[in-house]
């Protein structure tokens, strides 16, 4: 690597690592060095202290002590900025981040399509008895047909949780091919723009008592975790249909279990895990009534390439000094200016 180059980490793999290491081929100005964590940790460690760009894998396959953290910035001394492999980033310490003026930017939107179509077909899963189905055919004889009558989504109340890129795909979808009547609870958009994205606003109790079906695409912070709990699932239809691929621990899981098991909803769709991936002795693997999967609703051909395209694009113009498109911190930009420039030798644009 030269002297002046603009030097950018990650380790292992990004999710499309040939459609990532191609496109950043058009920024010669930008060199990238792969690292492993069963390297030698000295290496890694200089790697790391000398880099001003970080990708992070995603939580599941990151390891320790790689998570950006404050003991990890403090390895990193010349960093400028950090970049979440998707749209998720709450295990990037952004508080630390801003504090030191460091940028961090995601990718969301980059995946909107695969999370919306892996919500929808968990709705339909579960709506049409499907898991339930698949499950006694395999295990019994003389099934009775009519003992797994489902119902059909034409036309039902779809109540969506965070209405940013992939929830209003989802809507989206769900109006235009189900003529569903879209509800949302999103406190940080108002009616106007809600109104725009196709749905209605309302607060969480009315999202709870009025939805068909309730889709959660909400971040994980502070005011999220534990959303869904015991009291809001009492507090849906019986028939209702729960469904969540945004992060773990905006459910608690184990209440979800006790609310299948009395049937206080119909059943669920779970996408995300406090642990992942989870074992098989967890609480809901052993309910026929809920349809889980390990955190790959936006693993597809597609938004892979989508998402390490999109990150390899945006590290270019950040590290040539420009706005990155899917900025996490806004706030940081005045500070972020400052430190870009002691390291890098030029003012990034106002």
């Amino acid at each position: 690597m030269t002297d002046n180059a603009r030097r950018l980490v990650y380790f292992e793999d990004w999710m499309d690592t040939p459609a990532a290491l191609a496109a950043l081929e058009a920024a010669p100005d930008v060199q990238v060095e792969r690292l492993t964590y069963s390297g030698d940790r000295e290496e890694n460690d200089r790697a790391v202290a000398r880099a001003h760009g970080y990708q992070v894998q995603s939580r599941t396959e990151l390891q320790e002590p790689w998570f950006p953290n404050a003991d990890f910035l403090a390895r990193a001394p010349n960093l400028v900025a950090l970049s979440a492999t998707g749209a998720g980033y709450d295990y990037i310490d952004v508080k630390a981040c801003t504090a030191q003026g460091l940028a961090v930017v995601n990718q969301t939107g980059t995946n909107k399509q695969s999370v919306a179509e892996h919500a929808l077909g968990m709705m339909l899963a579960i709506s049409k008895q499907m898991i339930q189905a698949d499950r006694r055919l395999r295990r019994e004889t003389g099934v009775d047909r009519m003992e797994l009558t489902g119902v059909e989504m034409q036309g039902k109340t779809l109540g969506v949780v965070g209405l940013g890129q992939i929830g209003t795909r989802t809507a989206e979808i769900c109006r235009a091919a189900l003529g569903m009547t879209v509800i949302a609870y999103d406190p940080y958009v108002d009616e106007a723009e809600l109104a725009r994205r196709g749905a209605r606003k309302v607060d969480f109790k009315t999202l709870l008592a009025e939805s068909d079906f309730i889709t959660v695409h909400c971040p994980r912070t502070d005011e999220t975790l534990g959303m869904f709990g015991r009291t809001e699932f009492k507090a849906m239809k019986s028939t209702a249909v729960y469904v969540v691929t945004a992060r773990g621990g905006i459910t608690n899981e184990q209440e979800l279990a006790d609310a299948l098991k009395a049937r206080d909803i119909v059943g669920a769709g779970v996408d995300v895990f406090w642990e992942e991936p989870p074992g098989p002795d967890h609480p809901l693997m052993a309910l026929d009534n809920v349809l889980v999967t390990p955190h790959h609703a936006g693993i597809t051909v597609e938004a892979n390439r989508n998402m390490s395209v999109g990150a390899a694009e945006q590290w270019i113009a950040l590290l040539r000094g420009h706005r990155p498109p899917r900025l996490v911190n806004p706030e940081v930009w005045p500070a972020y200016q400052d430190r870009f420039e002691r390291i890098m030798g030029f003012r990034p644009d106002d």
